[in-house]
């Protein structure tokens, strides 16, 4: 019952207060000493693809072990157990940003039924790594809704999933570890070997929480067939382990065409189409959102429910 009370506070938290000031949030903290600690760790330019994979797993310990071993201490020490709670609690309400994400892809769906199309360009590079020049509107929307159903697990579902199963220790970890995705994790000559580790331990802790995410939009879904046609069908052909099922199910469950090619730094990348259906429009941003929040009450109203049966 505890854990369901702290996951429902934290969610509220996160509802009327958003995230901190960006200047004071840790994560932001936490990835100007990743940078630091890149630096130090990287290495030389010649260095061996083998050398630079050692490096790299030796930054991704570097940065977690710390932080979860003194959030650890917290759950371990009984006389500091009050403080245990306000730990748990103040690392899930970090980890969480439904409010966040929704703001932000409201925000570009505004400035799309309001036909500014440059500040939706503008808002939508706030949330993709994906080029933004010359998008048109449906292109903007698909942006926005495949954002918004993948972050449904990162930045939500697989926060509560690890805090749930792990309490603090392991929600620290997984956001920890899914902050040094976003930064080493990608296929660059600088860090193709060097993220690999980062890319590799945020891939194992997202594996089960992005089914459970998509056999949850599965189950909220209008059309549940469909949604787990798409899982099945086109899931396997997506470049990401877990951002495929999320995506493919979160497409069908919204009856959208979602994928398809889109480039990233100049360069063209070919992705297989998700879902069927019509092509999003700033409306479905909303239905988007919808999806996901009614994704999470139900998260939470099996939480609480197990937790008042098992009391």
């Amino acid at each position: 019952m505890l854990t369901a009370l702290l996951c429902i506070s934290a969610v509220l938290i996160d509802q009327c207060y958003g995230e901190p000031p960006r200047k004071w949030h840790p994560l932001v903290g936490f990835g100007w000493i990743a940078s630091f600690v890149e630096t130090c760790i990287y290495g030389p330019s010649e260095s061996s693809s083998s050398l630079r994979y050692i490096r790299g797993v030796a930054a991704v310990i570097v940065m977690l072990a710390p932080a979860i071993f003194f959030v650890s201490l917290f759950s371990i020490i009984p006389c500091i157990s009050w403080l245990g709670l306000v730990v748990d609690l103040a690392s899930l309400y970090l980890s969480i940003g439904a409010r966040s994400l929704s703001e932000h892809a409201e925000a570009v769906g505004h400035a799309l039924l309001a036909n500014k199309l440059p500040q939706a360009r503008d808002l939508l590079g706030m949330i993709v790594s994906r080029d933004i020049d010359n998008l048109n509107e449906e292109q903007i929307s698909q942006a926005t809704v495949e954002s918004v159903l993948e972050n449904g697990c990162d930045a939500i579902f697989g926060a509560l999933f690890w805090f749930i199963l792990a309490g603090a220790p392991g929600v620290v970890l997984y956001r920890l570890a899914n902050t040094l995705d976003a930064m080493w994790g990608y296929r660059t000559p600088r860090y193709i070997h060097f993220g690999w580790a980062a890319a590799r331990l945020d891939d194992i802790l997202n594996w089960f929480p992005a089914r459970l995410t998509a056999l949850s939009y599965v189950v909220i879904s209008s059309n549940p067939a469909l949604a787990w046609s798409c899982w099945r069908e086109q899931a396997p052909f997506w470049k990401s382990p877990n951002a495929g099922p999320v995506m493919a199910t979160g497409a069908g469950a919204l009856g959208l065409k979602l994928g398809g090619p889109a480039r990233y730094k100049g360069v063209l990348s070919p992705r297989p189409a998700l879902g069927k259906g019509s092509v999003p429009h700033a409306e479905d941003i909303d239905s988007a959102i919808i999806l996901v929040r009614r994704v999470l009450c139900l998260w939470l109203s099996a939480l609480l429910m197990r937790g008042l049966l098992f009391a």
